[in-house]
């Protein structure tokens, strides 16, 4: 993958995620498979953990399993209670 492709990735990626609605979730491979590349969860997980804008709901992206997964604002714990205050039933 060269340099052009990855920023584009990491655009559709932020794209998809910042459209994922309040109360809703989609797991990393969904995300993946909505830019187009289906086996790119971990590079998907890899962007959501290195976002720094707040307008980018990356609390919203969760496991296949319906697990939290890791959060790079404040750690698995704060974004399970996030997803909780919007109504999402999510295991730990």
């Amino acid at each position: 993958m060269n340099i052009q492709n990855t920023k584009n990735f990491r655009k559709k990626v932020l794209f998809v995620v910042s459209g994922i609605k309040k109360g809703s979730t989609l797991s990393y491979k969904q995300v993946a498979e909505k830019v187009g590349n289906p086996k790119a969860y971990r590079a998907v997980g890899s962007i959501m953990r290195k976002n720094k804008d707040k307008n980018i709901p990356c609390h919203r992206v969760i496991k296949s399993n319906n697990t939290a997964g890791e959060f790079n604002n404040g750690g698995t714990f704060n974004k399970i209670k996030k997803l909780q205050s919007e109504g999402v039933s999510i295991y730990k």
